[in-house]
């Protein structure tokens, strides 16, 4: 007669501990999204506050201004978003379709064995330190590129005026080269898990039909993929615009627009990385805080744009099953 109460009181005990931690889990990790929330308000309040002072000396002009002076107290960001929308351009041209390429094989092609060791030599590429990369650059891929890959260029497309006459290999278009190698990790581990989840019926009809490998590939995996690949490049875009430092050490920190790829420039990013430290006056600060206002709001509205693409690739996806 006593078991009755007693497993009612275990199971009464046992409901009250369960509600407790459920209200323990849920307070933690609203806490957790609230700090997060928290923190980016933060950083976007003290990069606007400490811009203002720019800000109201320069407006909106400040965005097409392509000088620079420190002494003279004049600055413009207009060669330096210039200089951040070569090289993440040629980031994505150069990096983009190699890292597809990458999850290709790894997805569609590799045998077995071979891509658990590949894909994982791939990621660890992420995990490059950037100023590794950048000495990297400075003592190898920058001389390679002076005196192979650029003259071959200029002698090829040399009538076009983005392939002009070959520098020292600090420039434009070696800082491009370095942060497509830093893009191709995400863009290829993105790309090949949504590669991995194209359903195996599809592609497996597609040969049943007739159709070639590389038909398969076309019309089943990359259409089907198109838009998580765009987010991918996105989110490889993202990554290109905040990097600093490697930029820094192989870009050449020119202010001046060039039409040739084979000039030195500079970026946003890197600007701020190499005269923060250095600055000279209160106005110089604040416009590289202002500097820092325009990153952020760049990397916001892509990252912005990657994750409604994702969501509308997750919606259809979902309505077509």
């Amino acid at each position: 007669m006593s078991t009755v109460p007693l497993t009612q009181t275990l199971t009464g005990a046992r409901r009250a501990r369960d509600w407790i931690g459920d209200r323990i889990l849920f307070l933690l990790t609203l806490l957790a999204s609230l700090v997060s929330v928290a923190l980016m308000i933060a950083i976007a309040y003290k990069v606007l506050h400490s811009a203002h002072q720019a800000f109201s000396k320069f407006g909106l002009g400040f965005l097409t201004g392509t000088t620079w002076d420190a002494t003279h107290g004049v600055f413009g960001a207009g060669t330096l978003i210039y200089g951040t929308a070569v090289t993440c351009t040629i980031a994505l041209l150069v990096g983009g379709p190699f890292a597809i390429a990458i999850a290709l094989f790894l997805s569609e092609l590799a045998p077995r064995g071979v891509r658990g060791v590949v894909g994982t030599l791939v990621e660890m590429l992420a995990a490059v330190p950037s100023v590794v990369l950048g000495l990297w650059g400075i003592l190898v891929l920058g001389p390679f590129v002076a005196h192979h890959l650029e003259p071959w260029l200029h002698s090829v497309f040399g009538w076009i005026p983005l392939f002009g006459p070959a520098s020292t290999g600090s420039d434009v278009f070696t800082a491009g080269l370095i942060l497509a190698i830093m893009v191709v990790p995400i863009i290829a581990s993105v790309c090949r898990e949504l590669f991995l989840n194209v359903p195996q019926d599809l592609e497996d009809g597609a040969l049943a039909l007739g159709a070639t490998r590389w038909e398969m590939v076309r019309g089943v995996v990359l259409s089907g993929s198109r838009p998580g690949i765009a987010a991918a490049l996105i989110l490889g875009l993202g990554r290109a615009l905040g990097e600093a430092i490697a930029v820094t050490q192989v870009i050449g920190s020119a202010t001046a627009i060039h039409v040739s790829f084979f000039q030195p420039g500079d970026t946003l990013a890197s600007r701020i990385a190499s005269q923060y430290q250095g600055a000279v006056s209160g106005l110089q600060t604040s416009s590289l805080f202002y500097l820092a206002g325009i990153l952020l709001v760049i990397g916001l509205l892509t990252n912005l744009i990657a994750e409604i693409i994702v969501r509308r690739f997750e919606v259809a996806r979902t309505g077509a099953s």
